[in-house]
Formats: C-alpha cells, sequence, structure tokens
C-alpha cells in the first residue's frame, strides 16, 4: 500500500472518485486546485483526499472517497492518518464538513473528529438539486473538528 501526492497537472484523473463523495462539479472545481491532493493505492486506487489551508491554525478536508467496492475495509482511515501526519507540523485544527448522515458521522468520529458546529440549510442553499444520502436528504452541513 502506498499513498501519494497528486500535483495539479494531474488531479481532474480523479474527478470520478471525487464526485462519489461530492456529486457536484462546481463545488468540487471551489476547492480542487486550492488544495492538496492525497491517493492512496494498493495495487489500483482505492481512496482520494483533498485538504485545503483555512488559516494559519485550520486546514479543512474538503473531499475523501473510497470506492464502494473497497468501503468498510480501512482504507479512508488509513489515508486519514496519513493526512494527519502530514498536517501536524503546519496546523493545529482539521475540520471536515459532511451530511447529517449517522454512518458517515461515525466514521469521522471513529477518526478522533468531535461535533463543532452545523450551517443550516447548507446543501439547499448550494446545490442546484436535492441532495441525497441512503435515502436520507441532504439539508444541514455538520461540522467536525480534530486536533492535531
Amino acid at each position: 500500500m502506498k499513498i501519494i501526492k497528486i500535483e495539479d497537472y494531474d488531479k481532474t484523473k480523479f474527478i470520478d472518485l471525487l464526485l462519489f463523495a461530492d456529486e457536484d462539479l462546481k463545488m468540487i472545481e471551489k476547492y480542487l486546485y486550492r488544495g492538496e491532493m492525497f491517493a492512496l493505492y494498493d495495487g489500483n486506487l482505492r481512496s482520494i483526499c483533498v485538504v485545503t489551508r483555512e488559516s494559519d491554525d485550520v486546514c479543512e478536508l474538503k473531499n475523501i472517497a473510497t470506492y464502494e467496492k473497497w468501503q468498510g475495509k480501512g482504507y479512508g482511515s488509513k489515508l486519514l492518518n496519513h493526512v494527519f501526519s502530514h498536517y501536524k507540523s503546519k496546523h493545529t485544527t482539521m475540520l471536515v464538513g459532511t451530511g447529517d448522515i449517522p454512518w458517515i458521522i461515525e466514521f469521522y468520529q471513529k477518526n478522533g473528529f468531535r461535533f463543532s458546529h452545523r450551517i443550516k440549510n447548507f446543501f439547499t442553499d448550494n446545490y442546484d438539486h436535492p441532495m441525497f444520502e441512503d435515502g436520507i436528504q441532504l439539508v444541514d452541513m455538520v461540522y467536525l473538528s480534530k486536533e492535531l
């Protein structure tokens, strides 16, 4: 298994997997090139993530996705542990925003994130169509934070 940092000129090769976690290309384009991208390979590509610098102290995990076939096998957690180590000397806190979906929030909590705040109506105000995950409409953005 290896994790590599993806250079800007290669980032568009991973749009299909990024769209798995955020189905709006316009939203992805807002952070794709201002963030750093990391890819986890175990033979083939398994997981991808993008992290942005939000301030001197804070970075934000904007997107993390694992191909469905490989979910639940620890790839997302391994990728998170890598980015935690990478950003520990650069920032004190990592944020992540997600929909209010129990299994997703549980994944982040299992990896050390704790509830921070909520942005009401984020998904209904910022996407041009209703967003659903596991049959649940996404309305509010739930933010979690982790001290690095």
